[in-house]
């Protein structure tokens, strides 16, 4: 039997780096928005079976009339507000999941536009095999651990260093569990969460396999990392 694969995609961040009025998955990229990109990955992807669009508030009619319909995405077979934070917008996407017989979900970032097929195909061949794992780089740059005051203390090795993207990719059970304890554990005290992976790792204290992705595979965040995408797309279409 077939499994059933999600992807979640995370498109409500405010992107005060980029300077602009319209949030960055809304920009155009070449003709299209950012947030087209990876929709339409995911949308052509055998493996992907449906779709759930986390926006902002306020952007879920916007987001219906001038993305989903506008453009023609079939899987996207929901459109629900996201939280203040990026792992409230996960938690009020796997609730929505919850009893809908999920084996697995790919949690990607709307502002990553260069995700594609290979790496969908990789992340699920280790997900069966781990439960859990993550699309990442290694570094190229060494990387100096700093002080309160921006002093290097330390230099880890960089051979031991990736760079963490998405998609982020785990068994619905398994990360269910995970961020159901997350939520519990935030009604006690804070906890500063960065991404899916964390959560696994520190909740159920799971190991998390790490998927070799593509450079490519940037985030936009800067009005510089937009001219790093457009360059980017116009060197896929020559």
């Amino acid at each position: 039997m077939r499994e059933k694969c999600t992807a979640i995609v995370l498109a409500a961040g405010a992107g005060k780096r980029m300077q602009s009025n319209v949030a960055k998955q809304y920009l155009m990229l070449g003709e299209k928005p950012v947030l087209w990109y990876a929709l339409h990955t995911f949308e052509e992807s055998s493996r992907i079976e449906d779709i759930i669009l986390v926006v902002s508030k306020g952007e879920i009619s916007y987001c219906q009339s001038e993305i989903v319909e506008k453009y023609g995405f079939k899987k996207v077979c929901a459109i629900i507000e996201g939280g203040a934070e990026r792992y409230l917008s996960v938690w009020n996407a796997l609730s929505l999941l919850k009893d809908q017989g999920q084996q697995y979900v790919f949690i990607h970032d709307g502002a990553r536009p260069f995700v594609n097929e290979k790496m969908i195909e990789e992340a699920y061949e280790q997900v069966v095999l781990h439960g859990a794992c993550v699309v990442g780089m290694p570094v190229k740059d060494t990387i100096k651990i700093a002080d309160s005051l921006d002093f290097a203390v330390n230099t880890p090795e960089r051979k031991s260093l990736w760079a963490v993207q998405t998609p982020q990719v785990f068994r619905f059970d398994l990360v269910w569990e995970a961020y159901t304890r997350l939520m519990e554990r935030l009604k006690e005290t804070d906890l500063s969460v960065t991404d899916d992976a964390m959560v696994v790792e520190t909740m159920l204290k799971k190991t998390v396999k790490l998927v070799p992705g593509d450079y490519e595979n940037i985030k936009i965040t800067t009005p510089e990392d937009m001219v790093i995408a457009e360059a980017l797309l116009q060197a896929k279409k020559s």
